[in-house]
């Protein structure tokens, strides 16, 4: 039997973890509504992604983003119709700022029994302690800002 050549063996491919990272932003009215849209729409991303986060990342963050949204909706809205969510997804962080276009740059209040509100951003430093994660409030170049947290993907120490 005579052999005509065979084909040349191939190398298989090798295998790489599935890639995640990336950035994705969407816009949504400022009103109420936008606020569970938005979080649903950051739990969607998460599980179409397939992102390897812990439960209690997962949790953290879309408290946080249902927090930086209401403060958005709430305080922002008239100089701001519209809010942007950004997510940032990195090998070893996840990132979700959310930015309006009002120029007043919040901090977070010290906690007062007596008040019913006045704690959204306390709840987000606290999380994002907690996870050992960080996060800030930024000028934009419109005069806008961005109030955004950054998580780690895996266990570690907290910050200081």
């Amino acid at each position: 039997m005579e052999s005509r050549g065979s084909a040349p063996a191939r190398t298989p491919a090798p295998t790489r973890p599935p890639t995640y990272e990336g950035v994705w932003r969407f816009t949504a009215p400022a009103v109420d509504v936008s606020v569970p849209q938005a979080r649903h729409a950051v739990r969607d991303l998460l599980k179409r992604q397939g992102i390897p986060v812990r439960d209690d990342v997962a949790q953290g963050l879309l408290l946080i983003v249902s927090e930086l949204v209401t403060n958005a909706v709430r305080h922002a809205a008239l100089l701001s119709p519209e809010v942007a969510v950004e997510v940032g997804i990195g090998p070893e962080w996840i990132r979700v700022s959310v930015e309006d276009n009002h120029p007043y740059r919040p901090k977070a209040l010290e906690s007062d029994s007596a008040r019913t509100g006045g704690r959204g951003l306390l709840l987000v430093r606290e999380i994002t302690r907690e996870a050992g994660g960080a996060c800030d409030v930024e000028h934009t170049a419109t005069g806008g800002k961005i109030i955004w947290a950054a998580l780690p993907l895996r266990p570690g120490p907290p910050l200081p």
